[in-house]
């Protein structure tokens, strides 16, 4: 897919459409979950020290952010193409100077900006809580940010690996497909041990296969060290964030080259 400046325009165009659909859908109610989990938390907390308290409200925060994230990167990830073909205004789209990678790439990063503004919102949020709970100071709030941002990078390739599996299979199979890499990633190392610990080579064969095929997303999870105030050095960020990169590339190729090869007559 050959990029352009007016080949830009048309991917923020759509980028732009998919993030006020997903406002009009109510994507970001979730955000007022998080905040009543996140109040009721605080209350029911009273009773422990002010240490114990912010460890576990970095922790309960950061874990529902991921996990409110993962929710949308899947669920609404897998409907961002069969949605246009269900209610035929891809054909309407096409119509147009828009080509199909364009098309999903614009999709994706519309879906980025939604769950970049849930991933802002829901930081700010634990940060307010936090800064509650210890009387308008602690260090807590401001050291959770980093790993924020690399919950981010992993609902960003959560993102696109639901984007690959919605091009050629129905919802229900993409989001299953997704929903299983999601589990499977962050256990990613367990794989390549329990392929070196079998006897059979083909096995040991398909374990490793999955460990380098699948993304490595316990390379993401920063929230136990984060709850005691402890940041990812900036080598491990530089790493994972080029994983991310190079990962996510590597999927909207995949699956704009899918894509285009598909008879939607």
């Amino acid at each position: 897919m050959a990029v352009d400046g007016s080949s830009w325009r048309r991917i923020a165009t759509i980028a732009r459409n998919t993030f006020r659909e997903a406002v009009r859908d109510r994507v970001l109610y979730n955000l007022v979950l998080f905040v009543l989990l996140l109040t009721v938390s605080a209350i029911f907390l009273g009773a422990a020290s002010a240490s114990q308290d912010a460890k576990i409200i970095v922790d309960l925060g950061l874990s529902a952010m991921l996990l409110f994230g993962a929710f949308i990167a899947i669920f609404v990830g897998v409907g961002l193409v069969y949605k246009e073909i269900d209610r035929r205004t891809l054909y309407v789209i096409f119509a147009k100077p828009v080509g199909r990678g364009e098309f999903l790439v614009g999709k994706y990063l519309g879906l980025c900006l939604t769950l970049a503004v849930n991933v802002v919102v829901m930081g700010a949020g634990v940060s307010l809580v936090l800064l509650g709970v210890q009387g308008g100071s602690t260090p807590l709030a401001a050291r959770l940010w980093p790993a924020v941002a690399l919950i981010y990078l992993e609902l960003m390739i959560l993102t696109g690996v639901a984007l690959l599996f919605s091009s050629f299979s129905s919802p229900i199979l993409s989001a299953l497909l997704s929903l299983a890499v999601f589990v499977i990633g962050h256990f990613s190392v367990d794989l390549k041990t329990m392929g070196a610990s079998l006897d059979s080579a083909a096995a040991r064969v398909f374990f490793d296969g999955l460990y380098y095929l699948l993304p490595n997303l316990s390379n993401f999870s920063y929230i136990t060290p984060a709850a005691y105030g402890i940041m990812p050095p900036a080598d491990h960020v530089l790493t994972v964030l080029l994983y991310a990169l190079i990962y996510i590339a590597v999927l909207l190729a995949g699956s704009a080259l899918i894509f285009t090869r598909r008879d939607f007559k």
